[in-house]
């Protein structure tokens, strides 16, 4: 069943619209929708599935992935449709959960995956270790790091930086202008294969500023896992979960410069130090992997996963 909806960039109209889908797609599914169906419902978005499935006496299992949902009154008028009509609860990450602690649903946390077939291409893929090369991966904004990036690769001459950016060349060229980028940073547009950047880094970094943005998640940085990376993430928000500080990973400030130069040149001077923290990444990894996920997804929707 396909849902309406057309964005506005007005935000009472865009609000108007989005109540009207959900009233759309309450009435779309009634008469297909039984007491023995499973409604799962994989954004908090939809308020009509899931009054829906109320109504009709449905199982309903919700899955978060986002915090950031404004304005404030649209969370909240969410959260108390999640407390009212979810069976379960499903969140990506402990931190994501503590966000909706209010909630008294039945929940797990189930992190998100990385799919077999890249990890299969990763472990075909010849990686070289030359203790010299930073990557990050990231959208084309300020709250994501990119200018602190920029920073790092001014300041650290002596290795080399790539900057992957889901965005076009003009927008890359608009954002930085006449800003005169190092000799030793190279940035990139978006990228359909990723695998030729993880292959030539070494250390994968993620520099969001905590106070405008939390990540709740960190895909890229699993995706360098698959390579044995190292990487320095956010004191907060899911992603810090991805790694175990200062074991398979480091959780670090992004406005904390000179401390990220000192372990970005303490990994790579110290040879020893590095290729431990790579290793554990790569064991870390293994609960992100699919055959995981899919194995506790299954559990979790067959009711044979305790609280």
């Amino acid at each position: 069943i396909s849902g309406w909806y057309t964005y506005q960039k007005n935000p009472w109209l865009r609000l108007v619209y989005y109540t009207l889908s959900q009233v759309t797609l309450f009435f779309k599914m009634y008469s297909k929708v039984s007491k023995n169906d499973l409604i799962y419902i994989n954004t908090i978005l939809p308020f009509g599935a899931a009054l829906l499935g109320k109504i009709k006496g449905c199982r309903i299992i919700y899955h978060i992935h986002e915090t950031s949902i404004s304005p404030k009154p649209l969370k909240t008028f969410l959260t108390k449709i999640i407390q009212k009509t979810a069976t379960e609860v499903i969140f990506v990450s402990k931190y994501v959960a503590d966000n909706y602690l209010n909630l008294n649903n039945k929940s797990y946390l189930l992190y998100n995956a990385i799919e077999n077939k890249f990890l299969e291409k990763a472990s075909e893929t010849q990686k070289i270790t030359s203790f010299s090369n930073v990557l990050m991966v990231c959208s084309l904004k300020k709250y994501k790091g990119v200018d602190e990036f920029v920073n790092l690769a001014r300041k650290m001459p002596q290795y080399k930086f790539r900057l992957v950016l889901n965005a076009t060349k003009s927008e890359i060229s608009n954002y930085f202008g006449t800003d005169k980028i190092p000799e030793n940073l190279e940035l990139f547009d978006s990228q359909n294969n990723m695998h030729p950047f993880y292959s030539w880094a070494d250390i994968i970094l993620n520099l969001s500023r905590p106070q405008e943005w939390v990540e709740t998640f960190g895909l890229t940085i699993i995706e360098g896992m698959a390579y044995g990376l190292p990487s320095i993430v956010p004191e907060v928000g899911g992603i810090k979960e991805v790694i175990e500080n200062n074991i398979s990973g480091y959780s670090i400030n992004s406005s904390k410069e000179e401390e990220l130069v000192h372990l970005i040149d303490k990994l790579f001077q110290d040879k020893s130090l590095y290729y431990e923290v790579s290793k554990k990444a790569y064991q870390r990894l293994e609960i992100f992997k699919e055959d995981s996920f899919v194995q506790k997804s299954v559990e979790i929707l067959s009711n044979k996963l305790s609280h």
